[in-house]
């Protein structure tokens, strides 16, 4: 039996939903499941973790742990690995999960891959599919080592109503510091904005929106929603949106359960950071616009006359 190790995604004390996906799917694929859980001060997630699916709980606990450093966790994350002698170990898709995973891979003299979208076990044999070239093709790729380390891909694996674990605690010891690298301070997004990887809405907005003065309309219609606002490429290079909230090959992948694409036009580099999304809308004036092939629902329209009337008809639902 395949032996699945999940590490858990934490953030500010907060158990991510992507982690009741990963062991989801690893209860789906027939694994026995173990989670690894590491921070400061969590042990009150314990409950949570086993209730996601896991049937066994590595729990590295220590103020040392309470920034993340890539070294240190992955130390962690090992030591785990071993002890449970898993022969995959999941990350779900964050910068620490990218920064981490091949580290890990080097010390469990394992197959590392990255943003696959899903696992197949036949016996012995690994196999994983992943997009490349910006999405334009899937591989499936045969692991030829006996141990797995992955990263996957946001939304890839959907959580299953009903899946529930055992609580089986194992405390890790405290990783030695790592003398190469020193975590002196952690800046964070103090915009308060949704995070556009944990948003259920996210609303992007690219050149179509010409200024700043588009940008905020649309952004308008993203805080009707509540929903996570984002940008194309364009925008981020015109200096109208953050670097963090560009979507995209260079930026976020997300998956939420509804995307809309504001005067976006489509390139691939941009679709392929938000094609597993569960329905697309598109709003462009161009009806030839790449958007399109993709998106569930399309307007063709100038948005700064959809987005008005958008609102208003969602202020009218609420009513």
């Amino acid at each position: 039996m395949a032996k699945i190790l999940v590490i858990a995604d934490i953030r500010q004390g907060v158990l991510k939903g992507s982690t009741a996906e990963l062991l989801s799917k690893a209860k789906a694929v027939g694994a026995e499941t173990a989670v690894v859980a590491i921070g400061s001060n969590i042990e009150s997630l314990i409950p949570d973790l086993a209730n996601a699916g896991s049937d066994t709980q590595y729990i590295a606990d220590d103020a040392g742990l309470e920034l993340f450093s890539a070294g240190p966790y992955a130390s962690c994350v090992v030591d785990a690995a071993r002890q449970f002698d898993a022969n995959l170990v999941w990350f779900s898709f964050s910068e620490s999960g990218k920064a981490t995973a091949p580290r890990v891979a080097a010390q469990l003299d394992a197959a590392c891959a990255t943003e696959i979208t899903d696992v197949v076990l036949e016996g012995d044999q690994i196999e994983v599919v992943r997009p490349a070239i910006a999405n334009k093709v899937m591989q499936r790729v045969k692991v030829n080592t006996d141990k797995l380390v992955a990263v996957v891909r946001a939304g890839a694996f959907e959580a299953t109503e009903g899946i529930s674990g055992t609580e089986n605690v194992v405390r890790l010891s405290p990783p030695a510091s790592d003398l190469k690298a020193v975590i002196r301070e952690l800046i964070s997004d103090a915009s308060g904005e949704i995070d556009l990887s944990d948003a259920d809405i996210v609303i992007s907005v690219g050149r179509g929106a010409k200024d700043q003065a588009g940008v905020d309309l649309v952004k308008e219609l993203a805080n009707d929603l509540k929903a996570g606002f984002g940008s194309s490429r364009a925008m981020v290079d015109g200096g109208f949106m953050a670097h963090n909230k560009q979507v995209g090959q260079t930026g976020k992948i997300v998956a939420p359960s509804l995307y809309m694409a504001i005067g976006i036009s489509g390139a691939i580099q941009h679709l392929a950071g938000m094609t597993g999304s569960k329905v697309i809308l598109a709003v462009n004036k161009d009806p030839e616009a790449p958007i399109f092939n993709v998106a569930d629902y399309g307007i063709v329209g100038d948005l700064f006359e959809v987005v008005p009337i958008l609102r208003e008809e969602i202020k009218k639902i609420r009513n």
